[in-house]
């Protein structure tokens, strides 16, 4: 055998293991936090540091999340949900790493930017789409035959400590409407 084998203890195995009940839901930490249209809960399942170095860009969970991951691990990727109303998701935003949506529950509408104009597709439970790096995107639940229902859906995150920066034009509206301060 050439690769290595590693024996880990039950109780080392533990702290691999995140439960989504025991998960640490946030709804702050993000420039668009307080948005009307973008509010929701974020949970950090594994991994997603700070980011170091610039302040114009965040951990794509927030600084709160950030800080209560569940597996907390360095392995090259990071995984998370999204809960919200229909309605409601993220202002328009990249990542210095690729991003990967797949619903587990209700119907997502998962857009992006080219050309000046948005493209999207809506995805449902078990579908994945795959943003690359540096493409301004966004995802929103559009569950609208179930309007109260908050919806849940996950997102892989290449990188260690990924950054998030918002696109001007979401900057903009969030500073127009008193949501942000520079």
């Amino acid at each position: 055998m050439s690769l290595p084998v590693v024996r880990v203890t039950r109780e080392e195995m533990r702290k691999r293991v995140a439960y989504f009940h025991e998960l640490q839901g946030h709804d702050g930490g993000l420039p668009d936090s307080t948005y009307p249209s973008a509010e929701r809960t974020l949970f950090n399942a594994l991994g997603f540091q700070r980011p170091k170095g610039d302040v114009a860009t965040v951990s794509p969970v927030g600084s709160s999340a950030a800080e209560t991951s569940a597996i907390k691990i360095n392995e090259g990727f990071n995984i998370g949900f999204c809960e919200a109303l229909p309605g409601k998701g993220p202002m328009m935003h990249n990542h210095d790493t690729n991003e990967t949506f797949m619903p587990i529950s209700g119907l997502w509408r998962c857009s992006w930017e080219v050309d000046g104009q948005v493209e999207y597709f809506d995805v449902g439970p078990c579908d994945i789409i795959s943003f690359p790096p540096g493409v301004q995107r966004r995802f929103e639940n559009i569950s609208f035959d179930e309007p109260g229902k908050k919806q849940r859906l996950m997102f892989v995150i290449g990188g260690n400590a990924p950054k998030a920066e918002f696109s001007p034009e979401a900057m903009d509206e969030l500073r127009t409407t008193g949501h942000v301060r520079d």
